[in-house]
């Protein structure tokens, strides 16, 4: 039986030997394949390797952080008493584009008009989004509340917020986009319109037109054009499905733009 125990022993050796020909690794290879991620699990993989942007598509925009947007603007971004941002066509263009949107303003508030809020755009801007980091892009929204006030009193207040973001943050990309309305806008209307497009072209920024691209036709009350379908009984804001239609809208013009996707300093 003494004998058995070397025979063993050698018998042993020899196994190990083996199992260490057959491919046995060392510490650090083991780690390094170990913490390789297997083929066809990475993000890329999955999405069929590299491919193009879009909107909020494609593997670059998966792989890419999202879009920090800031929009500031009246009751038709920031929302009523009822109706919370979240609810907003801002919101809902957000969630489509995968934004990371902050949403800033007040209901009543205006460039020139400081509302319920007290506050005007300006005031606003200063208190809720000035002292944040750059955001990839600013979409100044607004002009509804500013219709009592003349065209020079709209320019000048328009083109002191607009210069003194563009000041703040002068890698982001800055929009201007004119007033929203629930019918077909009067004439006081369309001389706030006149206003922010003039300042627009002379900061040299896009500008969106809803009034222009006739977003809304007609009015609730006498039942004709596409208000009764988008407008609450208010007259003047967009019920749910008015708030996706106008998220359709903006979307659409922002495409035009290429501005779906945009980026710091591009």
């Amino acid at each position: 039986m003494r004998r058995l125990v070397p025979c063993a022993s050698a018998l042993a050796a020899l196994i190990w030997a083996l199992a260490c020909l057959s491919g046995c690794a060392s510490p650090g290879e083991s780690k390094a394949n170990a913490d390789a991620p297997a083929a066809g699990t990475g993000r890329g993989a999955a999405r069929g390797g590299a491919g193009g942007g879009g909107d909020g598509g494609g593997d670059t925009a998966a792989r890419a952080p999202a879009p920090v947007v800031m929009i500031l603007g009246d009751s038709y971004t920031a929302g009523l008493p009822d109706v919370t941002p979240e609810e907003t066509f801002a919101a809902d263009a957000a969630r489509r584009l995968k934004w990371q949107l902050i949403i800033a303003g007040h209901y009543g508030s205006g460039f020139v008009t400081p509302g319920r809020s007290r506050q005007t755009f300006a005031q606003l801007f200063s208190e809720q989004l000035a002292w944040r980091p750059a955001p990839d892009m600013v979409v100044v929204s607004g002009g509804h509340n500013d219709w009592p006030h003349s065209y020079d009193k709209v320019t000048t207040a328009a083109r002191q917020l607009l210069t003194a973001i563009k000041r703040r943050w002068p890698d982001s990309r800055l929009v201007l986009m004119g007033p929203l309305w629930g019918s077909d806008p009067p004439p006081k209307g369309l001389q706030v319109r006149d206003a922010l497009q003039d300042v627009a072209a002379e900061l040299r920024m896009p500008f969106i037109d809803p009034l222009a691209e006739q977003w809304i036709t007609g009015d609730i009350r006498s039942g004709i054009g596409n208000a009764p379908a988008y407008i609450r009984g208010d007259g003047t804001h967009p019920n749910a499905a008015g708030n996706r239609y106008f998220a359709d809208r903006f979307i659409a013009d922002l495409r035009k733009l290429e501005l779906t996707r945009p980026r710091l300093g591009s």
